[in-house]
């Protein structure tokens, strides 16, 4: 959904620009030419993120203190964290401007940002001048250390429990979340984070995940069960990721303004994986087809249960083994300069 602001209010409005100055597609004078332009079209204050977390801190003191705008210099993890502190209050919250400055930038890209700092940021002055914004929805994802069981009742209007975090365009358990592991582990070596890198390791690490012993079941609210499922792609928007220019798409009809959708894979050999790997590069409509796969679309709610601890990614932020994870769609829960 699209809308504006009057637009002689929009040069008044106080904008934080967060940036996280080892970002993969920034360099300090990209960035002050970045600096100068949004201080041009909104009073600008600038912080750079130290450690990770940091941004959500920042984000969260922005929000108490009253600014219209956030803006975020970074990669997919930097966003996540950011709008984890946008997130957690109850009132008004400022709105978002995406600068893509990692070596994904899905979240960038799905919104229709040029994946180029400098570019992106035209694009977003554009959307200032004009009064332009865009409301999409998020996703939600709480957890906990049990294993099967049903679920307890959960009061809506409770304050977000400590053990949730907030993601922008997909989340995983299982096989992708363990190359996420695999790759963060190259990233603290002093490796970069790169297209090539992850097809690297995710291919490498195909040959070490488990692949005869499923572990996942899938649970919706007034369905039955789906167990034997080895991995689960959940998905905000389309694609998924890139593999450098090329989208992957396992929900291709997944949308910021619909619930969110699944892909769970229940084979995992070679001839299988190689089927859907032809499904799903490139530019798709129609759903990856196979007895195998399971999938769920514009869902509110379901859980992911598991028999052992499993691998789990949020925005493709590695965050530990899971046993049970529940997943909610959260409406209109952002407001995007775009």
């Amino acid at each position: 959904m699209a809308g504006a602001w009057p637009v002689d209010t929009l040069g008044d409005m106080r904008a934080l620009l967060l940036m996280n100055p080892t970002a993969t597609r920034t360099n300090r004078r990209t960035r002050d030419v970045l600096i100068r332009a949004l201080g041009a079209a909104l009073e600008l204050s600038v912080e750079e993120t130290g450690y990770r977390g940091h941004a959500t801190v920042l984000a969260g003191t922005a929000r108490e203190k009253g600014f219209d705008v956030i803006a975020v210099l970074g990669g997919d993890g930097t966003v996540n964290e950011a709008v984890n502190g946008m997130m957690d209050c109850e009132h008004a919250r400022p709105a978002l401007i995406v600068l893509p400055g990692g070596s994904a930038n899905v979240f960038a890209r799905s919104l229709g940002l040029p994946n180029h700092p400098v570019e992106a940021t035209g694009a977003v002055l554009e959307a200032i001048r004009d009064g332009r914004r865009r409301t999409v929805n998020i996703g939600q994802a709480i957890w906990e250390d049990g294993a099967f069981g049903d679920q307890s009742e959960t009061d809506e209007t409770a304050p977000r429990p400590s053990n949730s975090r907030y993601f922008t365009f997909c989340a995983g358990l299982g096989y992708d979340a363990e190359v996420v592991r695999a790759v963060e582990g190259l990233r603290g070596a002093g490796y970069k984070a790169s297209p090539s890198r992850y097809i690297h390791t995710a291919l490498r690490h195909y040959l070490m995940t488990d692949r005869h012993h499923p572990a996942l079941r899938l649970e919706r609210p007034h369905r039955t069960p789906v167990d034997g499922i080895f991995m689960t792609i959940i998905c905000n928007t389309a694609p998924w990721t890139y593999a450098g220019n090329c989208p992957i798409n396992p929900t291709p009809w997944a949308g910021f303004d619909t619930g969110l959708d699944l892909l769970g894979l229940r084979r995992m050999g070679a001839a299988a994986m190689f089927r859907l790997l032809r499904q799903i590069a490139g530019e798709r409509v129609g759903l990856p087809r196979g007895g195998h796969l399971v999938h769920v679309h514009d869902e509110d709610e379901f859980t992911l249960s598991a028999r052992r601890p499993m691998a789990f990614q949020l925005d493709g932020d590695y965050l530990g083994e899971r046993e049970r994870v529940t997943f909610r769609s959260v409406p209109a829960a952002l407001q995007v300069l775009v």
